[in-house]
C-alpha cells in the first residue's frame, strides 16, 4: 500500500489498483483526488472537505463514491457522486479497501461552541490498520499499525497529542492536521512528539509517500 500525505489533514491511499482519499480540504492539493475511486470525510469543517474539489473530482470520475456521517451526507446533495452514510461501528469497503468507522464527535473547541459529528476511520493495509481520527482523539478498540495524529489545532494542546499516541500505541505515527505551525513551531512539535510519544514518529512534508 502506498500512503501519500498531503497538506494538513489529507491522505491518499493506493492499493491493488484502488485509490482512497481521506479529508481533501481547502488546504490540501487538488492532485490528491486525481483518479480517486472513493473519498472518506470525517466531518464538515472546510479544512477537511472542499466541495469544489469534490465536484471537480466527480466530474472526472463518474463512479466516485463518498462515505461520511449522515449529518455531512445531508450537505452533499448537489454532488454528482454516490454518497453513502456511515455511522460509528460500521464496516464497509471503499476503493477495494476495508474500512471501519470509529468515534462520533469532534473534539471540544470551547464549551460555548456546540460539538459536531466526527467519524474516525481505520483502513486495513498489508502491514496492519491505518488510522485517521479526523478532529478527535478517539482511541479505537483495535490494534493500529500506522496512526496519523493531529498535532496543531484551536482545540488541541501538545500534551493531548502525546497522550493520544501513547493511548493508541501504534507501531508508528505521523503528523496530521499539521499546517497551522510556522517552521519553528513544526520543529518544536516534532521534537516533543519524537521524544515523548512512545513510538516511531515523523512529520511528512506534503506530497511525501510511504
Amino acid at each position: 500500500m502506498r500512503i501519500t500525505k498531503y497538506t494538513h489533514a489529507c491522505l491518499r491511499l493506493e492499493h491493488d489498483g484502488g485509490v482512497l482519499v481521506i479529508d481533501p480540504g481547502v488546504f490540501s492539493e487538488a492532485e490528491a483526488l486525481e483518479g480517486a475511486d472513493a473519498v472518506l470525510i470525517t466531518h464538515e469543517h472546510p479544512d477537511h472537505v472542499d466541495l469544489d474539489k469534490l465536484r471537480a473530482a466527480a466530474a472526472h470520475q463518474p463512479t466516485l463514491t463518498i462515505h461520511t456521517h449522515p449529518d455531512v451526507e445531508a450537505q452533499l446533495t448537489d454532488l454528482d457522486a454516490d454518497v453513502f452514510a456511515v455511522n460509528p461501528g460500521d464496516t464497509f469497503v471503499a476503493a477495494g479497501m476495508t474500512v471501519r468507522a470509529h468515534g462520533g464527535q469532534h473534539a471540544v473547541i470551547h464549551p460555548d461552541i456546540p460539538r459536531i459529528v466526527n467519524i474516525a476511520f481505520a483502513i486495513d493495509g498489508p502491514g496492519g490498520p491505518i488510522y485517521h481520527p479526523g478532529d478527535s482523539f478517539h482511541v479505537p478498540d483495535e490494534a493500529i499499525a500506522t496512526l496519523f495524529a493531529p498535532v496543531s489545532a484551536p482545540w488541541l494542546k501538545l500534551s493531548e497529542a502525546v497522550d493520544f499516541v501513547r493511548a493508541v500505541r501504534p507501531e508508528r505515527a505521523f503528523a496530521l492536521h499539521d499546517s497551522l505551525w510556522v517552521d519553528a513551531g513544526q520543529q518544536i512539535v516534532t521534537g516533543h512528539m519524537t521524544r515523548l510519544s512512545g513510538t516511531r514518529y515523523a512529520r511528512l512534508e506534503p506530497g511525501t509517500a510511504i
